[in-house]
C-alpha cells in the first residue's frame, strides 16, 4: 500500500527539550488528533556517542508519524521530525529539514541546539511558527523564541511545577518573548487552539 502524500506544512511546531524532555514531548504529542495540520520539529539534547530511539519511542506514544530526520525531508503536515544526536536541524526556504555536519560547532553546550531550528523555523513560517521550550538545563532557544516572536509566531514554555529541570524555560521567559507559560498537560490543548481555532 503507498504512504499517503506529503502536504507541505503551512504551519511548523518548533520544540526543544533536554532533560525530562521524553515524557514532556510523550505528552504533547499524545495529546494532539490525527491529521494534526502542523509540522513539528524537535530537538532535544542527546548523547552523541549512542544511537537515538527518540523517534521510535515517541512513534508509539502518538497518533502521528514521527521520524528522525534526514536532510532534504520536507515539513508534511501531520508529520513529526527529530533532530537525530550530534546534527543541528534547521529549515530551508523550501520546507525541507538541513541537517548539520556532526563536527558543526555547539550552541548552548549542545549539539543538536535549539536556536538554529527556532531562528530558521522563525525566518521561513513567520506567522504560522510556534515554538515551544519544555524541560531541561541551560538556555537553549532564548535566542531563537525572540526571534519566532519579532517574525509574529507564538512561543510557549512549560510551567515550573512541571518541568523537572526549569532552567531552559525559565531563560526564555526572561527575554519577555513567551506568549504562554503552561503545565504540561495543557500545552497540547494550546497546540491545537493555535493551529486549529475553536476545536480545542
Amino acid at each position: 500500500m503507498n504512504a499517503p502524500p506529503c502536504e507541505p506544512a503551512q504551519s511548523v511546531i518548533a520544540m526543544a527539550a533536554s532533560a525530562g524532555g521524553l515524557k514532556a514531548l510523550s505528552v504533547i504529542l499524545g495529546g494532539l488528533p490525527a491529521g494534526f495540520p502542523a509540522a513539528i520539529a524537535i530537538v532535544m539534547h542527546l548523547s552523541p556517542v549512542h544511537k537515538s530511539l527518540l523517534a521510535e519511542i515517541l512513534s508509539s506514544r502518538s497518533l502521528l508519524k514521527v521520524q528522525q530526520a534526514q536532510t532534504g525531508d520536507i515539513l508534511c503536515h501531520s508529520n513529526v521530525f527529530v533532530a537525530p544526536p550530534n546534527q543541528h536541524m534547521s529549515v530551508v526556504k523550501s520546507g525541507r529539514i538541513k541537517l548539520s555536519s556532526p563536527d558543526a560547532a555547539k550552541v548552548h553546550f549542545a549539539r543538536p541546539s535549539a536556536e538554529p531550528l527556532f531562528a530558521s523555523v522563525a525566518a521561513v513560517y513567520q506567522t504560522h511558527a510556534v515554538a515551544v521550550v519544555l524541560t531541561g538545563g541551560d538556555g537553549d532557544g532564548s535566542f531563537g523564541v525572540q526571534i519566532i516572536k519579532a517574525n509574529g509566531g507564538k512561543v510557549i514554555a512549560q510551567d515550573r511545577p512541571t518541568s523537572r529541570d526549569f532552567s531552559m524555560p525559565q531563560t526564555s521567559i526572561a527575554t519577555g518573548d513567551v506568549d504562554f507559560i503552561l503545565p504540561l498537560n495543557e500545552i497540547a490543548p494550546m497546540l491545537i487552539e493555535l493551529i486549529l481555532p475553536g476545536q480545542a
